[in-house]
């Protein structure tokens, strides 16, 4: 009789623990930054990236989210829709696609159809998909870019991140 009592409270005490950590899945967002280099956070510390960045951001504004970084440095938009599948998974609500010029910086082609068949694979699960422009990057001044003109400081970084800050929030408060 107390074997089978210790199994229960055993039983009781795991069904409890996958509640909480099933619980606290759904009570965080997940976000993922899919892109190249300036989603990598080429040339900075993991935390200066945006994604982590953009984190702290949301945080502070009561957002209970986890971005995650799934940039590549140097990677094409074919390469992203190779990975999207693998990189981006259950349990996301977000997607932040930053294409990257590396397409045109090596003369391929495809990029529009790589991009718009990205969104298409993320919108049939009922992912929301936030476009990181390229002319977004763009803006970020010159002081605020690694030699090379192409990838960011982390005071870039955090440019980056709070500009795209209201369009992630928008799109979190729509589902």
């Amino acid at each position: 009789m107390a074997e089978l009592g210790r199994r229960g409270a055993s039983a009781a005490w795991f069904c409890a623990a996958l509640l909480i950590v099933c619980l606290s899945s759904f009570s965080q967002a997940q976000v993922v930054a899919v892109g190249s280099g300036n989603t990598a956070g080429e040339g900075v510390s993991p935390q200066d990236a945006y994604p982590a960045q953009l984190e702290s951001m949301l945080r502070a504004k009561g957002y209970n989210v986890h971005v995650a970084n799934a940039g590549i440095s140097g990677d094409t938009t074919a390469g992203m829709l190779a990975r999207v599948d693998s990189a981006v998974p259950q349990g996301t609500r977000v997607v932040i696609l930053q294409p990257g010029g590396n397409v045109a910086r090596h003369g391929l082609t495809g990029r529009q159809g790589d991009i718009a068949e990205i969104v298409a694979r993320l919108s049939s699960r009922q992912i929301k998909v936030v476009m990181m422009e390229n002319s977004m990057i763009a803006l970020i001044p010159a002081r605020m870019r690694q030699p090379g003109l192409i990838h960011l400081t982390p005071e870039g970084y955090r440019r980056l991140a709070s500009r795209i800050l209201p369009e992630v929030i928008q799109v979190l408060r729509s589902k």
